[in-house]
């Protein structure tokens, strides 16, 4: 029987797919934005296809979230991406001024490394490859180990669809042979030009370490302010729906609800009338004995499990109507492991005296364990959603409707993504919601539309007196040599001495 090392034949893999990377991104340069486009319309028709297969998929391997609103994400990316991106230009010219004569011309950045998660695997991987064709960028994908199945099925089909409509081969690729030490492989490469790692934080010092630039997608929760003005039972009502979508794993979601102390028992029997069950302290202690036993981290096993199964597992019984799970706490400590991010529908319920009060309580929510990524308010007055607006440490704040579907763009303008930069969370380059134009450098093109003589005298115009003319000729002199280009010199020469000239017959 023969022995192969599945380390060795992973990091060989990435080299491999790597190698092959190049040679697409070669052609992939003489792309025009129109021929990308017909790619990205048509790889997503074939995914949105199979939208419900991979959600089913997804659940039964990764055991994570319920399959019903895998679908709905699946569907979302496939059908609302590409009619968001049809008008927008990425590649070549993608804006011209020619009353400036300025121009912009996208560039793509090359190769990109994609890591994917076991929480959301199928709607990032077809985001994130859309978003990279879009961008005439070649991409490889990292499956996480845990959805590896289900991760290379939904590249299989949108592989197949690019190179019918024409994408090169190798410009879309992922590991067969899924290893830490290929992933590795994979990100270190020199070929890589950007690294993409949504919510694996087990590889995030890896891709630090890899040298590339890098963007992290972190799955975190959120601190939600109902304050007084607020709609309460729409507020409510959105953040219930929010935290049960996917059984609580999807970015963004919300974990900590911060209430006005006017309006907290009003909050607080409109949370029950919608399915939140507000636990006493001893079941308190048997569910976070359940979830985070030793170290205080979330056990991978209760991930994404709906909120009677994790009462039953921690030993009390709930209402079948009840779908998310409340603690009620008066402090925030490192000790605490409700202040800690939970990917399940529980959430954590403070009150606080005002909004100047709650507002020092979201940002040591936030500063806790770098949970710098997004916000949510629920409220009517502008001048209090203005100061949150420029004093909380989030990349993204949202206003008025659920963290999930808010930041992915379902419920508000923002971009549609599943990547939600965590720079404020100390982590990446970019705080943006991910799109084609994070993976493009941007030429700028300006146009000559003055003579250097002109430029010159309108600054001499600033200056006085033979002496500043005697200062500059001495430094022209002896601070600026000769170059290799004498033709150039020669006119600089020239321009200077006539700008002496001019300011000498102006004494």
């Amino acid at each position: 029987m023969r022995f192969v090392d599945k380390d060795l034949l992973s990091v060989q893999e990435a080299r491999i797919l790597m190698e092959n990377a190049g040679e697409a991104r070669k052609v992939l340069a003489g792309f025009e934005q129109e021929r990308l486009d017909r790619i990205v319309v048509h790889m997503a028709q074939a995914a949105a296809k199979h939208a419900r297969e991979l959600a089913v998929m997804s659940c039964e391997e990764t055991e994570y979230g319920n399959w019903q609103d895998k679908y709905r994400k699946n569907r979302y990316i496939c059908e609302y991406l590409p009619e968001k991106l049809k008008t927008m230009r990425f590649v070549g010219i993608i804006s011209e001024d020619r009353e400036e004569k300025m121009m912009k011309v996208g560039v793509p950045l090359g190769i990109i490394a994609a890591l994917t998660p076991s929480t959301n695997p199928v709607s990032t991987a077809i985001y994130q490859a859309l978003i990279a064709v879009k961008s005439g960028n070649a991409i490889v994908f990292a499956p996480h180990e845990r959805a590896a199945k289900t991760t290379g099925r939904a590249l299989d089909i949108l592989m197949e669809a690019a190179a019918e409509a024409g994408l090169p081969d190798g410009a879309l690729s992922y590991l067969g042979t899924v290893t830490r030490q290929g992933t590795e492989a994979l990100i270190g490469h020199p070929a890589v030009a950007l690294v993409i790692d949504t919510g694996v934080p087990e590889m995030t010092e890896a891709a630090k370490a890899a040298g590339k630039p890098f963007i992290y997608g972190g799955t975190v929760g959120s601190p939600a302010f109902i304050e007084r003005t607020a709609d309460i039972p729409k507020a409510v009502k959105a953040i219930m729906a929010s935290r049960n979508f996917d059984y609580g794993i999807v970015p963004a979601a919300e974990q900590y609800i911060v209430a006005d102390s006017r309006i907290a028992g009003e909050a607080k029997r409109e949370f029950e009338r919608n399915g939140a069950y507000f636990m006493s302290g001893d079941e308190e202690k048997q569910l976070i004995g359940l979830l985070c036993p030793e170290n205080g981290s979330q056990d991978p096993e209760l991930v994404g499990k709906p909120a009677r199964e994790l009462a039953r597992r921690a030993g009390f019984s709930v209402p079948d109507t009840v779908k998310v799970l409340v603690s009620e706490q008066k402090y925030i400590s490192d000790r605490n492991p409700y202040a800690r991010a939970l990917l399940c529908p529980v959430l954590v319920y403070y009150i606080e005296n005002d909004w100047v009060h709650a507002c020092e309580k979201c940002i040591e929510l936030l500063a806790n364990e770098s949970h710098g990524h997004t916000l949510v308010i629920h409220s009517k007055d502008e001048e209090v959603i203005r100061q949150f607006a420029l004093k909380k440490p989030v990349a993204r704040m949202l206003v008025n409707t659920p963290a999930v579907f808010g930041s992915m763009g379902v419920t508000t303008n923002l971009f549609p993504a599943m990547t939600l930069g965590s720079i404020t969370a100390g982590v990446g380059i970019t705080s943006d919601s991910v799109s084609p134009m994070n993976l493009i450098y941007v030429r700028n093109v300006g146009y000559g539309v003055r003579e250097i003589e002109d430029r010159m005298a309108g600054d001499a115009e600033e200056r006085n007196g033979r002496a500043d003319a005697a200062v500059l000729s001495t430094t022209w002199q002896t601070a600026v040599p000769k170059g290799g280009d004498d033709s150039l010199d020669d006119e600089l020469e020239r321009a200077m001495k006539k700008l002496l000239e001019w300011m000498a017959e102006e004494e």
